[in-house]
């Protein structure tokens, strides 16, 4: 399914200009030996290549699930080894997208502080970094949570390592939509590693996130769209007009508010859960028109103040997912 209306576009996955990049980098980057710096700086360093902001947010989507799987509190242990091998699983797809996008990410403003890119760590070392996460991550599943939980896990590291990485992101607009779906394993993991199973709430939640992923991300994109575009990442604010986006943003957000509210007529939810989506959904879609009135009315710069939906997703999936959680004890 696809609401963009945008055609598939291709762009060249290496530029001349990211290959001198790589070039002037080299293996140390920072012309010293990585082996040679601090080890509380290089400790930090291999941190920052799991990307630890994206995921807590990776995890607030995890946990309620198992909650409203449940119906109650769920084994704390099991909620630790999931917590933490799911942390692992989204660790080495960040890091392995790194070293993939060390090309682009040095001449982006927004990721030329990245580790690979500094040198600090070196390429062969955040490739086998990556690599290890996600082979414990696999057999933490496997051995502490279960097995289906495992083989959901090991499938979105390679989704968003390969189909969205390699695959979609250097080539078509579309690439945010679809690579997207990798963002929203850890609902179907969350549900999974307490009932060793799925079920339609699992993949209500499921395209929740998949259609509230191109509304949060697409306003950021929006923002740092010289970055993008100055490295032939064909993200769809720098291939369409504001006015585009932000009608796109529009359809998705609807869709995504609309698809929130069917998890009480199906029965997995009561009361609190579904005023609290009609209650944060609704400001979203006032956030979201507004956007696009802005748009309409040609604002750029600070005044299209595309960061304020940005922002405000990521309050709207905490507060959506928190209520996911509680809602079984006021049933």
């Amino acid at each position: 399914m696809s609401l963009s209306g945008v055609c598939v576009t291709a762009v060249e996955s290496r530029s001349g200009g990211t290959s001198q990049a790589l070039e002037a980098l080299g293996e140390g980057g920072l012309g010293t030996s990585p082996a040679h710096r601090p080890f509380g700086a290089r400790a930090k360093a291999f941190v920052a290549l799991t990307k630890p902001r994206i995921i807590e947010l990776l995890l607030i989507t995890t946990v309620p699930v198992m909650f409203l799987a449940e119906q109650g509190v769920p084994d704390l242990l099991l909620v630790l080894h999931t917590c933490f091998a799911g942390y692992l699983s989204a660790g080495g797809a960040n890091a392995l997208n790194m070293y993939i996008d060390r090309d682009i990410d040095a001449l982006m403003d927004r990721t030329s502080q990245r580790p690979l890119v500094t040198g600090i760590v070196t390429p062969r070392e955040g490739l086998l970094f990556g690599l290890g996460l996600g082979v414990v991550s696999t057999l933490w599943f496997g051995l502490f949570v279960n097995w289906l939980s495992a083989w959901l896990a090991l499938g979105a590291l390679l989704f968003y390592v390969v189909v969205y990485t390699m695959i979609l992101k250097r080539r078509t607009a579309q690439n945010i939509v679809w690579g997207g779906i990798a963002g929203c394993m850890p609902v179907l993991i969350g549900w999974s590693s307490v009932t060793n199973s799925m079920s339609w709430a699992a993949v209500v939640l499921f395209l929740v996130i998949f259609f509230w992923t191109p509304p949060h991300y697409w306003p950021l994109s929006m923002k740092v769209k010289e970055d993008y575009a100055r490295v032939g990442v064909p993200m769809l604010p720098v291939l369409a007009s504001n006015r585009v986006v932000a009608r796109q943003i529009v359809l998705y957000s609807w869709v995504m508010v609309l698809v929130s509210l069917l998890l009480q007529p199906l029965g997995y939810t009561g009361w609190f859960y579904t005023a609290v989506a009609l209650a944060t959904g609704g400001w979203w879609l006032w956030e979201a028109h507004a956007l696009q009135h802005r748009a309409r009315s040609g604002e750029t710069g600070v005044k299209l103040k595309e960061m304020r939906l940005f922002h405000w997703s990521i309050t709207y999936a905490s507060l959506l997912f928190v209520a996911v959680a509680v809602d079984p004890f006021l049933r």
